[in-house]
């Protein structure tokens, strides 16, 4: 595990698999998407290396019910009384009640997903979900994040934007591998991905907190030049 400082307040958490990010302030936590199912107790390091308590831990939002994302969120849960936050769409497979449906492989990415391991993780334990977003909801942190429906990756997938920081948390819409922007893999709908991809590219954000890699600096240039690379 590893933990490094994009600013004051926000800290991306390397994980053993995926990643996953945390905002402090004002003595609380709010926790973006959770890593696989064993990755609790990284997180809980993260947060006490961080100075601060699982307590503190006031919202998970989950970008989607994928089990590298969603998979930790049982745990945190569990620790106190923070609110677990989803989509509509996402929330029935997050709480175990439906499966979730596969992705639309190409055969390039169902050679990538293998040769990640991808296919082996553990599946994400059933979690609760206290709170059904939709698009243009508002999230009490960051001076007001936003919430921006962002369908392909799956239905119900979201990114959270905070204005006031110039802060985008894209999910898995956004991939950064290699120094290079990109729309995301292992998507349910590519079309719709794209589409969602663009709509990203339009925000004004500094900072985009990808799914998979590090943080884009730039955020917004660097999206708009890979957004016209899909046209």
């Amino acid at each position: 595990m590893e933990i490094v400082e994009i600013r004051r307040e926000l800290h991306l958490v390397r994980l053993a698999f995926g990643q996953a990010y945390l905002w402090h302030e004002a003595g609380a936590l709010t926790l973006v998407d959770t890593g696989i199912a064993t990755s609790g107790d990284e997180i809980a390091e993260a947060i006490g290396r961080l100075g601060l308590r699982t307590q503190d831990v006031r919202r998970v939002v989950l970008t989607h019910y994928h089990e590298d994302h969603c998979g930790g969120a049982a745990a945190v849960a569990a620790w106190g009384e923070a609110e677990v936050l989803a989509h509509r769409a996402e929330a029935p497979v997050i709480r175990g009640e439906v499966p979730a449906p596969p992705p639309a492989f190409t055969e390039e990415e169902r050679a990538l997903h293998r040769s990640l391991g991808a296919h082996l993780l553990p599946p994400a334990p059933p979690c609760r979900v206290d709170r059904e977003l939709e698009d243009g909801d508002l999230i009490a942190f960051g001076g007001g994040a936003r919430v921006v429906a962002t369908p392909g990756h799956t239905p119900g997938s979201i990114a959270v934007h905070l204005p006031r920081a110039g802060v985008l948390f894209t999910g898995d819409t956004v991939a950064h591998v290699g120094g290079q922007v990109m729309p995301g893999v292992f998507n349910l709908d590519r079309e719709e991905l794209l589409r969602s991809f663009r709509r990203l590219a339009e925000l004004d954000a500094q900072v985009a907190c990808v799914g998979h890699g590090d943080p884009i600096t730039d955020a917004r240039a660097a999206l708009q030049k890979a957004a016209q690379a899909t046209l």
